[in-house]
């Protein structure tokens, strides 16, 4: 006999509770850092929108359990592509707003927080590139061809040029590459192919760094260049383009092994707002360095690795090849902004808007990252052979 409780008792024993359990405990460690990086300015606004936005995560992670994305999808791809299409448009209609540079923003009258669409969007795009690869090896097709390769490959570059077109985000588009590069691995795409784009890629950047730049104005004028140029050079512009990476590896470096003490780091808690840029968002790993140290920052960096190691193991253990493929995908999507971020932190990597999954603030990147662990939690829910899967159930 169904009950009011019937839908949450079967998610407690379908969905996978180790994985919200574990994004829980990694959206806590973000509110805490969220908490001591916006102490300054006496509010707790980031707080606030961060908590609403993890409780909102929660029910968007329950719901999307209770779906089947694979019937889903195969019904209803073109309607995900229009709106992937429609949602990044928006943004040059009156709606969108322009920061730091790019146009990732849609803020609309009377709603409190800002949408991000390339953060939305990113779903879809996993989404349709796993039915895309299922559908291209379910016609017998060699996923390693030329044919094969050449179709999702399509696919990505299409998403690129919207992304990069109408956004110029750099960072975003380093994520949809590597989820592309991840999922097609996964999928069987040989090595050589990844071998032969690599080293195009490298080659054309030497060509470029060493022999063409240097020669045109741009590589004195030009904001992106500029942002790589720091890198190999510390001392270059370190009151500008690269001041916030100075300011960050300060603050970590001074954290030492055990940190100066939650609540206590000089640099997080000053009131100037530039003594230690964006630290609730794009350098919170900073904060972690200053006040928790090394051991906070491992600690932090163990937490987020569970999160993509069970990524992995439901999509080892995936009911059909799709639900593997996205599982690989959301994987794949963490492990770069986790690595992107930490290395921009660490003034290894250039900096490029993306932030720390689950631990900066930010409302519609945190309810899109509960999103995307909802499509991992909908595949662990159906990790049974297709002839046995009863999809009007769950």
């Amino acid at each position: 006999m169904k009950t009011l409780f019937s839908p949450l008792q079967e998610f407690l024993k379908k969905g996978d509770m180790l994985l919200l359990s574990l994004c829980l405990l990694a959206s806590g460690f973000g509110v805490a850092l969220i908490f001591s990086a916006t102490r300054y300015n006496d509010n707790n606004k980031e707080v606030a929108v961060q908590i609403v936005a993890i409780l909102l995560g929660i029910l968007v992670y329950i719901l999307c359990t209770y779906v089947d994305f694979e019937s889903f999808v195969e019904k209803n791809w073109k309607w995900l592509l229009g709106f992937s299409i429609i949602f990044l448009l928006l943004l040059l209609t009156p709606f969108g707003v322009t920061r730091g540079g790019n146009r990732n923003w849609l803020q609309f009258p009377g709603f409190p927080i800002l949408i991000q669409p390339n953060e939305v969007v990113k779903i879809p795009y996993i989404l349709l590139l796993a039915m895309q690869i299922h559908k291209l090896q379910e016609r017998g097709h060699d996923i390693g061809s030329v044919f094969s390769v050449a179709q999702i490959g399509a696919h990505a570059a299409f998403m690129l040029a919207l992304i990069a077109g109408i956004c110029g985000d750099m960072g975003m588009c380093v994520v949809y590459t590597m989820i592309f590069a991840i999922m097609s691995w996964s999928a069987g795409v040989k090595l050589r192919w990844f071998v032969l784009v690599g080293s195009a890629i490298v080659i054309a950047f030497v060509i470029l760094w060493f022999f063409v730049l240097p020669k045109t104005e741009a590589w004195d004028k030009l904001y992106l260049i500029k942002r790589f140029r720091v890198l190999f050079d510390h001392s270059y512009d370190p009151q500008g383009v690269g001041f916030q990476q100075t300011r960050s590896i300060l603050a970590i470096g001074s954290g030492q092994i055990f940190g100066k003490g939650y609540l206590q780091g000089t640099m997080t808690q000053s009131a100037y707002e530039h003594t230690l840029p964006a630290r609730d968002t794009d350098f919170i790993f900073a904060v972690c360095g200053e006040e928790l140290g090394m051991v906070g920052c491992l600690a932090l960096l163990a937490l987020l690795s569970a999160v993509v190691l069970r990524c992995i193991w439901v999509a080892r253990h995936a009911s059909s090849p799709f639900y593997a493929y996205v599982s690989m995908g959301m994987a794949g999507m963490l492990i770069v902004q986790i690595a992107a971020n930490v290395g921009m932190c660490l003034f290894v990597f250039p900096v490029m808007g993306l932030t720390l999954p689950f631990i900066s603030y930010g409302g519609s990147s945190i309810i899109t990252l509960y999103a995307a662990m909802g499509l991992v939690s909908s595949a662990k829910a159906r990790a049974l052979p297709s002839w046995l899967r009863d999809r009007g159930t769950l």
